[in-house]
């Protein structure tokens, strides 16, 4: 066995283009290298002698494999948002607190700080930077806020 023969040289390619999915994410790199394995088996085999039909073998196969069994993959590779799935996942949210960062008047945007990061929040009260606020809704990247209420009530 040659390092050089060309069934060792497709393998190594192949090998290279799917440890190369690690690093460029995109579900595409392991099929080439899947259409490069192909190529190093059917050389090894002896099917294919000719530099030119190893390179339409590997062209086709790599073309066939990205296009055929992408879909079917890419989850495993990508895995599930659940935030992506699940939309209502943003309903818990409600009932936190954000503290209010720029003034907010009614039915006018401002900004409150609510897990480390700014959001857009509108209210139909007005708020000064510094008072916390208790979130009602989220709608799409828009808090919407309400005054909480008085500790002291009964």
């Amino acid at each position: 066995m040659n390092a050089t023969e060309p069934y060792m040289v497709w393998f190594v390619v192949g090998l290279i283009l799917v440890l190369l999915e690690f690093a460029v994410p995109g579900v595409i790199l392991v099929f080439i290298g899947l259409g490069a394995w192909l190529v190093s088996l059917a050389s090894w085999a002896g099917w294919v002698d000719s530099v030119g039909a190893q390179m339409t073998l590997f062209a086709v196969g790599s073309l066939v494999l990205l296009l055929g069994l992408r879909r079917f993959f890419k989850p495993w590779f990508t895995g599930i948002s659940s935030s992506s799935a699940n939309p209502g996942d943003l309903d818990e949210f409600v009932n936190h607190r954000v503290m209010v960062v720029s003034a907010i008047e009614p039915n006018k945007r401002g900004k409150v700080e609510f897990k480390g990061a700014n959001w857009n929040a509108e209210s139909t009260q007005s708020f000064e930077p510094g008072e916390t606020a208790l979130i009602t809704r989220v709608d799409g990247l828009c808090l919407h806020i309400r005054k909480p209420q008085s500790s002291t009530q009964s």
